[in-house]
């Protein structure tokens, strides 16, 4: 069973659809690490499903510095979501941050696969609840935690996510400098001898 499938099945507790009608609405593409798959300022053409590998959304500050504000790993889903749905220029960039496999759908493949399989709205909306659930969460924690607690939080509930990203693009999520997190990181693991 491919993954996106069995990611539908699971959110959904539905086994009951087209499953080849709905793999056909998708086209699959390899990725290179680093690729960027969208451009900050171009159009967005495609929503990414993260069939292995690793994606970021991010833009450029006023300085010129890469803020990272979302990661998207293997059965997550990535775009500029308003950029997709309404056709304007992109306010983020996607770039790989692995060598990834993606399944990428056009805002028209999205809308027919909307109103022709009932499962994908319920599907969508509870991804969606989802992803607005752990954003106001992260807001939550980046805001009430002191920096030093809320990566041992961050840490400790995704450690193979943190072992994953490069430590540069993991403090521009957390709101760390990249030299603040490395600081962090030896004070705790001497804390841990």
């Amino acid at each position: 069973m491919h993954p996106i499938i069995h990611h539908i099945n699971r959110i959904t507790d539905n086994a009951a659809f087209d499953q080849p009608a709905i793999m056909a609405a998708f086209e699959s593409y390899a990725v290179k690490k680093k690729q960027v798959l969208l451009e900050e300022g171009k159009n967005c053409g495609y929503y990414y499903f993260v069939v292995k590998g690793c994606l970021r959304l991010y833009f450029l500050d006023n300085n010129g510095v890469e803020q990272t504000i979302q990661f998207a790993l293997e059965n997550w889903w990535m775009t500029d979501l308003d950029a997709f749905k309404t056709g304007k220029k992109a306010v983020f960039s996607i770039q790989a941050l692995e060598a990834s496999e993606v399944l990428a759908i056009d805002y028209k493949g999205y809308q027919r696969l909307l109103n022709e399989h009932p499962v994908m709205e319920k599907y969508f909306r509870l991804v969606y609840e989802r992803a607005y659930t752990a954003s106001l969460f992260r807001i939550n924690y980046i805001t009430r935690l002191p920096k030093n607690e809320f990566y041992v939080f961050f840490s400790q509930l995704y450690p193979d996510f943190v072992q994953r990203i490069p430590q540069k693009i993991l403090a521009s999520f957390l709101g760390f400098t990249p030299e603040y997190l490395s600081e962090l990181r030896k004070k705790l693991a001497t804390q841990k001898h």
